[in-house]
Protein backbone atom coordinates (compact mmCIF):
# COMPACT_ATOMS: atom_id res chain seq x y z
CA UNK A 1 0.00 0.00 0.00
CA UNK A 2 1.58 3.18 -0.74
CA UNK A 3 0.83 6.32 1.57
CA UNK A 4 1.95 10.03 0.87
CA UNK A 5 3.63 12.52 3.21
CA UNK A 6 0.54 13.89 3.56
CA UNK A 7 -1.15 10.66 4.65
CA UNK A 8 1.56 10.19 7.53
CA UNK A 9 1.46 13.65 9.10
CA UNK A 10 -2.56 13.16 8.69
CA UNK A 11 -2.29 10.20 10.94
CA UNK A 12 -0.20 11.09 13.43
CA UNK A 13 -1.58 14.61 14.38
CA UNK A 14 -4.66 12.68 14.88
CA UNK A 15 -3.26 9.67 16.84
CA UNK A 16 -1.64 12.42 19.19
CA UNK A 17 -4.77 14.42 19.67
CA UNK A 18 -4.00 17.26 18.05
CA UNK A 19 -6.81 18.39 16.32
CA UNK A 20 -8.93 18.32 19.73
CA UNK A 21 -10.34 21.87 20.70
CA UNK A 22 -11.19 20.65 24.00
CA UNK A 23 -13.44 18.50 26.41
CA UNK A 24 -10.18 15.88 26.72
CA UNK A 25 -9.89 13.74 30.18
CA UNK A 26 -7.09 12.83 32.11
CA UNK A 27 -8.28 8.90 30.69
CA UNK A 28 -8.56 9.56 27.32
CA UNK A 29 -5.74 12.06 26.39
CA UNK A 30 -3.54 9.52 24.36
CA UNK A 31 -0.22 10.76 24.92
CA UNK A 32 -0.28 9.86 28.35
CA UNK A 33 0.40 6.11 27.05
CA UNK A 34 3.84 6.84 26.17
CA UNK A 35 4.79 9.99 28.39
CA UNK A 36 4.47 13.87 27.62
CA UNK A 37 8.05 15.32 28.11
CA UNK A 38 8.41 17.96 31.00
CA UNK A 39 11.49 19.71 29.68
CA UNK A 40 11.49 23.58 29.88
CA UNK A 41 8.21 26.11 31.20
CA UNK A 42 5.85 24.92 27.90
CA UNK A 43 6.26 21.15 28.81
CA UNK A 44 3.82 18.22 29.64
CA UNK A 45 1.34 20.57 31.37
CA UNK A 46 1.14 22.56 27.67
CA UNK A 47 1.10 19.46 25.91
CA UNK A 48 -1.82 18.42 27.19
CA UNK A 49 -3.83 21.94 27.23
CA UNK A 50 -2.67 21.75 23.36
CA UNK A 51 -4.50 18.12 22.65
CA UNK A 52 -7.68 19.32 24.34
CA UNK A 53 -7.27 18.18 27.63
CA UNK A 54 -9.33 20.38 30.21
CA UNK A 55 -10.90 18.61 32.70
CA UNK A 56 -7.23 17.85 34.72
CA UNK A 57 -6.62 17.62 38.51
CA UNK A 58 -2.62 17.52 38.55
CA UNK A 59 -2.91 14.93 41.56
CA UNK A 60 -3.95 12.37 38.71
CA UNK A 61 -0.72 13.01 37.54
CA UNK A 62 2.59 11.18 38.16
CA UNK A 63 5.90 12.67 36.93
CA UNK A 64 8.78 9.97 36.26
CA UNK A 65 12.15 10.12 34.61
CA UNK A 66 11.90 7.26 31.99
CA UNK A 67 12.12 7.76 28.26
CA UNK A 68 16.03 8.75 27.32
CA UNK A 69 16.24 9.63 31.31
CA UNK A 70 13.95 12.73 30.85
CA UNK A 71 11.17 13.82 32.90
CA UNK A 72 7.66 12.59 31.60
CA UNK A 73 3.93 13.01 33.17
CA UNK A 74 2.27 9.74 33.05
CA UNK A 75 -1.73 9.08 34.68
CA UNK A 76 -1.03 7.62 38.13
CA UNK A 77 -3.52 5.35 38.29
CA UNK A 78 -0.79 3.72 35.02
CA UNK A 79 2.50 3.89 37.08
CA UNK A 80 3.05 0.11 38.04
CA UNK A 81 2.41 -0.53 34.04
CA UNK A 82 4.73 2.49 32.89
CA UNK A 83 7.65 0.68 35.58
CA UNK A 84 7.60 -2.19 33.93
CA UNK A 85 7.18 -0.66 30.23
CA UNK A 86 10.18 1.00 30.81
CA UNK A 87 12.52 -0.94 32.37
CA UNK A 88 15.38 -2.00 30.26
CA UNK A 89 14.99 -5.18 28.60
CA UNK A 90 18.09 -6.75 28.74
CA UNK A 91 21.64 -6.08 30.18
CA UNK A 92 22.80 -5.13 27.02
CA UNK A 93 19.72 -2.54 26.40
CA UNK A 94 20.45 -1.13 29.65
CA UNK A 95 24.25 -0.70 28.90
CA UNK A 96 23.11 1.14 25.91
CA UNK A 97 20.90 3.45 28.16
CA UNK A 98 23.24 4.59 30.40
CA UNK A 99 25.95 5.48 27.46
CA UNK A 100 29.40 5.73 29.29
CA UNK A 101 28.00 5.16 32.53
CA UNK A 102 28.93 1.33 31.11
CA UNK A 103 32.02 1.01 30.84
CA UNK A 104 33.00 0.98 34.68
CA UNK A 105 30.59 -1.59 35.79
CA UNK A 106 31.75 -3.43 32.93
CA UNK A 107 35.07 -3.43 33.94
CA UNK A 108 33.99 -4.33 37.55
CA UNK A 109 32.36 -7.16 36.36
CA UNK A 110 29.11 -5.57 37.33
CA UNK A 111 25.96 -6.63 34.68
CA UNK A 112 24.03 -3.70 34.29
CA UNK A 113 20.18 -4.51 35.05
CA UNK A 114 22.08 -5.19 38.42
CA UNK A 115 23.49 -1.89 39.21
CA UNK A 116 20.36 -0.61 38.26
CA UNK A 117 19.17 -2.46 41.10
CA UNK A 118 21.84 -1.69 43.40
CA UNK A 119 21.65 2.27 42.99
CA UNK A 120 17.02 1.65 43.50
CA UNK A 121 17.38 -0.34 46.40
CA UNK A 122 19.69 2.65 47.91
CA UNK A 123 17.46 4.84 46.91
CA UNK A 124 14.22 3.24 48.03
CA UNK A 125 16.25 3.59 51.65
CA UNK A 126 17.79 7.13 51.24
CA UNK A 127 14.15 8.64 49.89
CA UNK A 128 11.61 7.93 52.98
CA UNK A 129 10.22 11.29 52.35
CA UNK A 130 10.85 14.38 49.65
CA UNK A 131 14.12 14.44 48.93
CA UNK A 132 16.23 17.27 46.97
CA UNK A 133 18.17 15.44 44.11
CA UNK A 134 21.45 16.86 45.51
CA UNK A 135 20.76 15.36 48.66
CA UNK A 136 19.79 11.77 47.06
CA UNK A 137 23.09 11.88 45.25
CA UNK A 138 25.77 12.80 48.37
CA UNK A 139 24.32 10.10 50.51
CA UNK A 140 24.24 7.56 47.20
CA UNK A 141 27.91 8.61 46.53
CA UNK A 142 28.97 7.94 50.26
CA UNK A 143 27.89 4.53 49.98
CA UNK A 144 27.81 2.86 46.36
CA UNK A 145 31.40 1.71 45.31
CA UNK A 146 34.01 3.43 42.83
CA UNK A 147 32.25 1.61 39.31
CA UNK A 148 29.01 3.37 40.36
CA UNK A 149 31.12 7.03 40.71
CA UNK A 150 32.36 10.16 38.77
CA UNK A 151 33.80 12.99 39.41
CA UNK A 152 32.17 16.00 38.49
CA UNK A 153 34.23 19.26 37.31
CA UNK A 154 31.34 22.00 37.43
CA UNK A 155 30.90 20.59 40.97
CA UNK A 156 34.32 19.49 42.23
CA UNK A 157 32.09 16.50 43.72
CA UNK A 158 32.47 13.41 42.91
CA UNK A 159 28.15 11.94 42.05
CA UNK A 160 26.50 8.76 40.57
CA UNK A 161 26.73 8.95 36.99
CA UNK A 162 23.51 10.57 35.96
CA UNK A 163 21.66 8.19 33.53
CA UNK A 164 21.73 5.30 36.14
CA UNK A 165 20.72 7.44 38.59
CA UNK A 166 17.40 8.86 36.70
CA UNK A 167 16.86 4.86 35.19
CA UNK A 168 17.11 3.62 38.59
CA UNK A 169 14.55 6.06 40.09
CA UNK A 170 11.74 4.43 38.49
CA UNK A 171 12.99 1.14 39.55
CA UNK A 172 12.99 2.48 43.29
CA UNK A 173 9.11 3.51 43.04
CA UNK A 174 10.11 6.96 43.27
CA UNK A 175 8.48 10.12 41.76
CA UNK A 176 9.23 13.77 40.94
CA UNK A 177 7.23 16.53 42.80
CA UNK A 178 5.99 18.55 39.80
CA UNK A 179 7.41 21.86 38.78
CA UNK A 180 10.31 21.69 41.09
CA UNK A 181 13.74 23.02 40.39
CA UNK A 182 15.82 21.05 41.45
CA UNK A 183 13.99 18.17 41.61
CA UNK A 184 12.81 16.57 44.82
CA UNK A 185 12.00 12.98 44.69
CA UNK A 186 9.33 10.80 46.53
CA UNK A 187 8.18 8.01 47.04
CA UNK A 188 5.13 6.87 44.81
CA UNK A 189 2.55 5.48 47.40
CA UNK A 190 1.44 1.93 47.28
CA UNK A 191 4.22 1.54 44.48
CA UNK A 192 4.53 -1.69 42.87
CA UNK A 193 5.40 -2.36 39.59
CA UNK A 194 3.51 -4.87 37.23
CA UNK A 195 4.87 -8.06 35.64
CA UNK A 196 4.25 -6.92 32.40
CA UNK A 197 3.11 -3.74 31.13
CA UNK A 198 -0.45 -2.77 29.67
CA UNK A 199 -0.25 -3.20 25.37
CA UNK A 200 -1.14 0.75 25.55
CA UNK A 201 2.34 1.01 27.54
CA UNK A 202 4.66 -1.21 25.39
CA UNK A 203 7.17 1.07 23.52
CA UNK A 204 7.40 -0.25 20.18
CA UNK A 205 3.82 -0.20 19.92
CA UNK A 206 3.58 3.17 21.47
CA UNK A 207 5.74 4.64 18.99
CA UNK A 208 4.45 2.48 15.90
CA UNK A 209 1.18 4.35 17.55
CA UNK A 210 2.58 8.08 17.68
CA UNK A 211 4.93 7.75 14.67
CA UNK A 212 3.76 5.50 12.20
CA UNK A 213 4.62 4.31 9.62
CA UNK A 214 7.79 3.28 10.91
CA UNK A 215 11.05 1.34 11.03
CA UNK A 216 13.08 -0.94 13.41
CA UNK A 217 15.87 1.64 13.44
CA UNK A 218 13.86 4.59 14.21
CA UNK A 219 12.12 3.13 17.41
CA UNK A 220 15.98 2.15 18.34
CA UNK A 221 16.86 5.63 18.48
CA UNK A 222 13.75 6.78 19.93
CA UNK A 223 14.45 4.24 22.69
CA UNK A 224 18.25 4.48 23.06
CA UNK A 225 17.47 0.69 22.53
CA UNK A 226 19.75 -1.98 20.78
CA UNK A 227 18.22 -2.85 16.90
CA UNK A 228 18.24 -6.29 18.03
CA UNK A 229 16.10 -6.04 21.09
CA UNK A 230 13.26 -3.66 19.10
CA UNK A 231 13.03 -6.18 15.81
CA UNK A 232 12.33 -8.86 18.79
CA UNK A 233 9.50 -7.11 20.01
CA UNK A 234 8.34 -5.80 16.42
CA UNK A 235 4.27 -6.64 16.35
CA UNK A 236 2.63 -8.93 14.56
CA UNK A 237 -0.14 -6.92 13.64
CA UNK A 238 1.55 -4.27 11.16
CA UNK A 239 1.11 -3.51 7.94
CA UNK A 240 3.93 -2.55 5.29
CA UNK A 241 3.62 0.28 3.41
CA UNK A 242 5.61 2.33 0.84
CA UNK A 243 6.30 6.01 1.75
CA UNK A 244 7.80 7.86 -1.38
CA UNK A 245 9.74 4.22 -2.23
CA UNK A 246 11.05 3.64 1.44
CA UNK A 247 9.33 0.62 3.16
CA UNK A 248 7.71 1.75 6.05
CA UNK A 249 5.30 -0.60 8.82
CA UNK A 250 2.10 0.63 10.50
CA UNK A 251 -0.07 -0.92 13.06
CA UNK A 252 -3.11 -2.47 11.47
CA UNK A 253 -5.51 -0.59 13.41
CA UNK A 254 -3.62 2.89 12.76
CA UNK A 255 -4.68 2.37 8.97
CA UNK A 256 -7.76 4.15 8.86
CA UNK A 257 -6.14 7.34 9.86
CA UNK A 258 -4.26 7.95 7.02
CA UNK A 259 -5.21 11.13 5.26
CA UNK A 260 -4.93 14.64 4.85
CA UNK A 261 -3.95 16.84 8.07
CA UNK A 262 -7.65 18.47 9.23
CA UNK A 263 -7.11 22.15 9.67
CA UNK A 264 -5.73 23.32 13.14
CA UNK A 265 -2.82 25.62 14.27
CA UNK A 266 -1.06 24.80 17.34
CA UNK A 267 1.79 26.49 19.34
CA UNK A 268 3.76 23.34 20.40
CA UNK A 269 6.37 23.12 23.01
CA UNK A 270 9.92 22.54 22.15
CA UNK A 271 9.92 18.54 23.16
CA UNK A 272 6.27 18.15 22.26
CA UNK A 273 5.87 14.40 21.14
CA UNK A 274 4.56 15.11 17.70
CA UNK A 275 8.72 16.61 17.30
CA UNK A 276 9.92 13.52 19.08
CA UNK A 277 10.03 11.67 15.77
CA UNK A 278 13.17 9.75 14.73
CA UNK A 279 12.37 10.55 10.88
CA UNK A 280 12.52 14.55 11.25
CA UNK A 281 13.24 14.87 7.61
CA UNK A 282 9.94 13.77 6.71
CA UNK A 283 8.52 16.67 9.44
CA UNK A 284 10.76 19.15 7.96
CA UNK A 285 11.80 19.15 4.73
CA UNK A 286 15.06 21.68 3.97
CA UNK A 287 17.63 21.18 6.05
CA UNK A 288 18.08 25.06 7.55
CA UNK A 289 15.19 25.11 8.82
CA UNK A 290 15.98 21.35 10.39
CA UNK A 291 18.45 23.21 12.41
CA UNK A 292 16.68 26.06 13.63
CA UNK A 293 14.23 23.85 15.02
CA UNK A 294 16.44 21.15 16.66
CA UNK A 295 19.50 23.02 17.21
CA UNK A 296 22.12 21.67 20.24
CA UNK A 297 21.18 24.23 22.71
CA UNK A 298 17.78 25.96 23.14
CA UNK A 299 15.49 24.73 21.20
CA UNK A 300 12.47 27.06 19.80
CA UNK A 301 8.74 25.82 20.04
CA UNK A 302 7.25 24.71 16.74
CA UNK A 303 3.84 26.20 14.95
CA UNK A 304 2.24 23.80 13.65
CA UNK A 305 -0.11 24.96 10.73
CA UNK A 306 -2.46 21.77 8.87
CA UNK A 307 0.13 19.02 10.22
CA UNK A 308 3.22 21.01 8.50
CA UNK A 309 6.20 22.89 10.85
CA UNK A 310 5.21 26.17 9.91
CA UNK A 311 7.80 28.01 11.90
CA UNK A 312 9.22 28.39 15.39
CA UNK A 313 8.77 30.88 18.15
CA UNK A 314 10.41 31.39 21.62
CA UNK A 315 8.72 33.64 24.39
CA UNK A 316 9.87 36.52 26.38
CA UNK A 317 8.87 37.44 29.66
CA UNK A 318 8.82 40.86 31.26
CA UNK A 319 7.12 42.46 34.13
CA UNK A 320 5.19 39.51 34.06
CA UNK A 321 3.89 39.69 30.73
CA UNK A 322 4.23 37.25 27.50
CA UNK A 323 6.02 38.19 24.41
CA UNK A 324 6.09 35.61 21.59
CA UNK A 325 8.80 35.90 18.93
CA UNK A 326 7.64 33.59 16.06
CA UNK A 327 9.58 33.14 12.86
CA UNK A 328 7.01 31.35 9.81
CA UNK A 329 8.04 29.81 7.55
CA UNK A 330 4.95 30.17 5.88
CA UNK A 331 3.18 33.81 4.90
CA UNK A 332 -0.29 32.99 4.58
CA UNK A 333 -2.56 35.56 6.62
CA UNK A 334 -4.93 32.91 8.65
CA UNK A 335 -1.51 30.94 9.86
CA UNK A 336 -0.85 34.58 11.22
CA UNK A 337 -4.37 35.18 12.89
CA UNK A 338 -4.53 32.01 14.29
CA UNK A 339 -0.84 32.04 15.82
CA UNK A 340 -1.79 35.27 17.68
CA UNK A 341 -5.01 33.16 18.99
CA UNK A 342 -2.42 30.38 20.52
CA UNK A 343 -0.85 32.96 21.80
CA UNK A 344 -3.38 34.08 23.68
CA UNK A 345 -3.88 30.54 25.10
CA UNK A 346 -0.22 30.47 26.11
CA UNK A 347 -0.43 33.22 27.89
CA UNK A 348 -3.34 32.16 29.67
CA UNK A 349 -2.21 28.96 30.49
CA UNK A 350 0.82 30.14 32.40
CA UNK A 351 -1.18 32.70 33.75
CA UNK A 352 0.41 36.04 32.68
CA UNK A 353 -1.29 38.46 30.49
CA UNK A 354 0.30 38.77 26.77
CA UNK A 355 2.26 41.67 26.00
CA UNK A 356 1.89 40.97 22.12
CA UNK A 357 3.75 38.57 19.21
CA UNK A 358 5.97 39.95 16.70
CA UNK A 359 5.46 37.92 13.70
CA UNK A 360 8.48 37.89 10.87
Amino acid sequence: MKVSRADVLGLRLRAQQLDRDGGGTVADTAVLDIGAQDTGPDGALWALAVRGLTELDEKDLVWLWTLRAAPHAYRRSDVGSVAAAVAPWSDADAAKRIFDASKPLRAAGIGTLEALDDVAAEMRRVVTKPTVKGEVSTRLAAVMPEPYLRWCNPCQATHLYEQPFRLAAVRAGLELQPHTSPPVLQRVRGFRAARHPDARHELVRAYLRFFGPSTPQLVAGFLDAPLTEVKGRWPDDVVEVDLDGRRRWLLADSVDLLGAPPATTRLLGPYDLYLQGKDRPLLVRDPARTKALWPVIGRPGAVLVDGEVAGTWRPRTKGGRLRLEVLLWSTRRTARAHVADQAERLAAHRGVGLAGVDIS
